[in-house]
C-alpha cells in the first residue's frame, strides 16, 4: 500500500517546501541538529540494550557432581 507512497517528486516538493519555510541558511543547523539527536538516541538505545544484557541471569552450566546430587 506505501509502496509507492514517496516517488522523486514528492522528496523535491518536500524539500522546497522546507526551504521556502525555514530559509536556506537554518536547514543546515536543523540537519545538524537531527544528526546530533539521531547519535544520541542510538548511542542510549545502546545502553540500555547493554544494561539489559548485564542485568539478565545467566545460567551457570551444570557439572556432573552437580546434577548427580
Amino acid at each position: 500500500m506505501l509502496r509507492n507512497a514517496f516517488e522523486p517528486w514528492h522528496l523535491f516538493l518536500i524539500i522546497a517546501v522546507l526551504v521556502l519555510l525555514f530559509g536556506s541558511k537554518k536547514l543546515p543547523d536543523m540537519a545538524r541538529g537531527l544528526g546530533r539527536s539521531m547519535r544520541i538516541l542510538k548511542s542510549e538505545a545502546k545502553a540500555l540494550k547493554d544494561d539489559r544484557a548485564a542485568e539478565t541471569p545467566r545460567a551457570e552450566p551444570r557439572t556432573e557432581s552437580a546434577a548427580s546430587h
